[in-house]
């Protein structure tokens, strides 16, 4: 391809994206704008504490995609 080629398919490339950026543009204006979003609802929320986990929890896990821990790779 010679340079003129590629001048014109990259302009070909820059008209269509432009016209999609106008029909992007004219479906935004014709769309109504969405509702404001409600606060979220109390009583579906969940604390969690800033207290570490009790390390009994983890007894007997495998990291993931490391193995069990008292065992090494081959």
């Amino acid at each position: 391809m010679s340079l003129q080629d590629d001048l014109s398919a990259v302009r070909r490339n820059l008209d269509e994206l432009t016209r999609k950026v106008e029909q992007l543009e004219q479906q935004a204006k014709r769309q109504k704008p969405a509702p404001p979003s409600a606060a979220p609802d109390p009583s579906r929320m969940v604390t969690i504490p800033d207290t570490p986990y009790d390390n009994a929890l983890w007894t007997d896990t495998d990291d993931e995609g490391l193995g069990a821990r008292d065992r090494h790779a081959p």
